[in-house]
């Protein structure tokens, strides 16, 4: 019996490494060299490509492309229609399979609905990448950022709250009572 559920319709390739508890649904493709934690949720129609590592409770919605090089972190939620690219400069006519970047997201980072990451980007702990928004560079932790391309608009508590300063530099989660002390363009939970 297995450790984690897939629905008849999924594809899930040999060799590749499933968590325990774990539920890939509808049409989706689980290429061969990828890991996959405990307690994952993979949606509809999504693809994890060779060699990509979801962390614990990752939640994958409906319709996202996580292509190799991609490394997510514990707790990540990847919403729907969210894209990775792997590939600076892709042209059809040079195979660039061996030139792969690097894209590392976080524990508990959020990617909202149709977002697209530039691969090479690090996505901070607990950062909040807005629906829609096109990440090309680094996003510190804690950071809310929206647009294309995706620039900082406001800092997150790790419940996912905007956080209202003090003239100290102090914010406090309404959610959780967790206070954050923001410090030289960086944002601590204390």
């Amino acid at each position: 019996m297995s450790k984690y559920f897939a629905h008849e319709t999924a594809v899930i390739d040999e060799g590749c490494s499933i968590g325990e508890g774990s539920r890939i649904w509808h049409f989706s493709h689980i290429m061969t060299d990828s890991e996959i934690g405990e307690g994952c949720n993979i949606g509809q129609n999504v693809v994890v490509s060779p060699g990509v590592k979801l962390g614990k409770n990752v939640k994958v919605q409906n319709n996202v492309s996580i292509y190799s090089g991609v490394i997510c972190e514990d707790h990540v939620f990847l919403g729907p229609s969210a894209v990775f690219t792997n590939i600076l400069n892709p042209r059809s006519e040079f195979v660039r399979r061996d030139k792969y970047v690097e894209t590392l997201v976080k524990r508990g980072a959020s990617i909202g609905a149709n977002a697209t990451i530039i691969c090479g980007t690090t996505l901070g702990e607990y950062c909040l990448v807005g629906a829609g928004a096109v990440v090309t560079r680094d996003v510190p932790a804690f950071a809310l950022v929206m647009g294309n391309p995706a620039v900082q608009k406001a800092w997150v508590s790790r419940a996912g709250h905007k956080l209202e300063f003090d003239d100290s530099g102090k914010a406090v989660c309404k959610e959780t009572g967790e206070v954050y002390k923001l410090h030289e363009e960086s944002l601590k939970l204390i």
